[in-house]
């Protein structure tokens, strides 16, 4: 059965990464959450998707932290805002979360300003709360960056986790889209499944502070040679949809043809799990062919992407929507059962 993973709570109804996100996606029927990790000035682990949160929160309305206001060169990437490793945690939680996309999701919107920013052990409590078992599957982000800057991410993850009695959960999985800090997880003994994200383009920031220009690109990190060592460090890899869907036709629901994936047919041939991000339904992230109307926030047919996606085999999807993602699967579910 493919994983549904609730991408950053259920963004597509609430402030990502806020507590009613994690909440609703729990209620929704997500298998897992996922969280992104960032650390503030004295080394707690915030959940945001970037250390940069002048999109995600109100820090700007907050005269107080003018002056934190600064410019960073974040994995190539220059970065103008407030940055979380210069807040202490008291600072940041003081902030409030806000919805990253308002045009496109007003509803979601409509919740501005309700609720703080959350700690990891502040969604791990949430977990341990649910009245079924939720995974959790944490990103660590920019590990590189933080490392150089003071912040060594496997030792603060790993001590997170041990301080909320998550450091050997059955149901833990970590990923990054760096190497270094996944290997340095497992050499601690943190427990739990890792796995190496991969963009469709460019090379990962820690190979990239390692060997310039001649870091392998993630391009050439899938193929067969490079999968296979991989399989003797992780458990699976995490793909973009436009890697995983290239050259893949999307099938009606009652259309019987196969729906093969290059890189999930390869990975799972040396024993690696794959999983896909982010199906979100609205126009604008759809395929062209999928869309309907003119009103880029309007829903596509997103059940045939959805359907044509699952049925590559892939162990496990991240949805923005994630009770969408759970009906998708039920239908797929039932048309097998009814072809007997």
């Amino acid at each position: 059965m493919t994983l549904v993973i609730a991408h950053r709570g259920a963004p597509g109804y609430r402030p990502e990464h806020s507590r009613s996100a994690y909440e609703l996606a729990i209620e929704l029927g997500a298998d897992a959450i996922e969280p992104d990790l960032v650390p503030t000035k004295d080394g707690v682990l915030v959940l945001r998707h970037e250390n940069e949160v002048s999109g995600t929160t109100d820090v700007a309305d907050h005269p107080e932290f003018r002056h934190l206001r600064t410019t960073k060169t974040v994995d190539g990437q220059t970065v103008t805002g407030w940055f979380t490793e210069d807040f202490t945690w008291a600072e940041l939680r003081t902030l409030r979360t806000r919805e990253r996309l308002p045009v496109l999701r007003p509803d979601s919107a409509a919740h501005d300003g309700e609720q703080p920013v959350l700690r990891l052990e502040d969604l791990l409590a949430i977990l341990d709360a649910a009245p079924r078992p939720v995974g959790l599957v944490a990103e660590v982000k920019h590990a590189a960056y933080f490392e150089r800057a003071g912040f060594p991410m496997g030792e603060l993850v790993d001590a997170a986790l041990g301080g909320a009695g998550w450091r050997h959960d059955d149901r833990l999985t970590v990923e990054s889209f760096e190497k270094g800090v996944l290997r340095d997880l497992r050499e601690r003994g943190t427990g739990g499944r890792l796995v190496y994200l991969q963009e469709a383009r460019g090379s990962a920031p820690d190979e990239v502070a390692t060997h310039g220009s001649l870091a392998p690109t993630y391009a050439a990190e899938r193929s067969d040679d490079a999968l296979a060592s991989f399989a003797t460090e992780f458990h699976g890899i995490s793909v973009d949809l436009g890697t995983l869907m290239a050259g893949v036709d999307t099938v009606a629901l009652d259309d019987p043809s196969p729906v093969r994936s290059g890189i999930v047919d390869r990975a799972h041939a040396v024993g690696l799990a794959v999983y896909t991000w982010t199906l979100r339904p609205e126009n604008r992230f759809l395929p062209s062919p999928l869309r309907r109307g003119g009103d880029v926030a309007a829903f596509g047919d997103w059940e045939r992407w959805y359907t044509s996606i699952l049925r590559t085999g892939v162990d496990g999807v991240f949805a923005d929507h994630p009770d969408l993602a759970v009906r998708a699967r039920s239908v797929l579910e039932r048309l097998e059962r009814d072809a007997g």
